[in-house]
């Protein structure tokens, strides 16, 4: 594919201020780098989209966890969940530039909304997909309650959560973009945005291809994790 665009470009079918040719998007690459700002914005953008998965991943599964197991966090939490889900996250974009500005808070905030109902919904599902007889083995056994959630519930609903997880860093990723080129004064999407004014398509698909790259190795690390965790469930590991 690489060559057929190379060739493309070359010949002149494909224009450079259409699509640039893989030669010049490298080049500009190596121009950033050399310049130091590219390594600048990628720092700030992996800052971003980190912290907040962290938050994102760590309260969906708090809450899934108080769902699932006790009545009353269900009755609570689950119906405010479920609403929330449906709601586009892009329209609540003009009221966090409303209310938090064009600092971090705003995309911070975005991120984090859209990774907590994926994890949450997984690991929820997880949990209550978990056998109901290791549960009374597990109380046959001798083990307490939080005995039965840590070696039985949790390590049950591990692969909804992995599954949520991936979902969740490709929304991470999708929402870092938009909201770096919306209202942000650094990252790569803020870099993109700034092309687009120059006409500087060859830093424009720079962009694009650091955002595949970057959510491509996030679920490859996910499904290595998957794959070493998981590897109990028959037909896990390939062959």
């Amino acid at each position: 594919m690489l060559a057929i665009w190379q060739i493309l470009s070359g010949t002149g079918t494909l224009p450079e201020n259409i699509l640039p040719s893989p030669v010049s998007v490298v080049a500009v690459c190596a121009d950033l780098l050399q310049a130091g700002e590219l390594q600048e914005h990628l720092v700030i953008s992996f800052q971003r989209v980190t912290f907040s998965l962290l938050i994102g991943v760590s309260v969906g599964v708090v809450l899934a966890v108080l769902s699932a197991l006790w009545k009353v966090g269900e009755s609570l939490i689950d119906p405010l969940m479920q609403m929330g889900r449906t709601v586009p996250i892009l329209a609540l974009v003009p009221l966090f530039i409303l209310w938090f500005g064009i600092g971090e808070p705003s995309k911070v905030i975005m991120i984090v909304l859209g990774v907590v109902f994926p994890v949450y919904l997984n690991t929820y599902a997880g949990i209550r997909s978990v056998d109901a007889k290791l549960v009374e083995v597990g109380r046959i056994v001798g083990l307490s309650q939080w005995g039965i959630v840590r070696n039985i519930v949790l390590p049950g609903s591990l692969p909804g959560f992995l599954v949520g997880l991936r979902y969740a860093l490709g929304l991470a990723w999708l929402l870092l973009v938009i909201s770096e080129q919306v209202n942000a004064l650094a990252g790569v999407g803020y870099l993109m945005n700034n092309a687009r004014v120059f006409m500087r398509t060859d830093v424009i698909v720079l962009g694009i291809f650091i955002y595949a790259a970057a959510g491509f190795f996030s679920d490859w690390l996910v499904r290595v994790i998957e794959k070493r965790a998981l590897a109990w469930r028959v037909g896990v590991q390939g062959r």
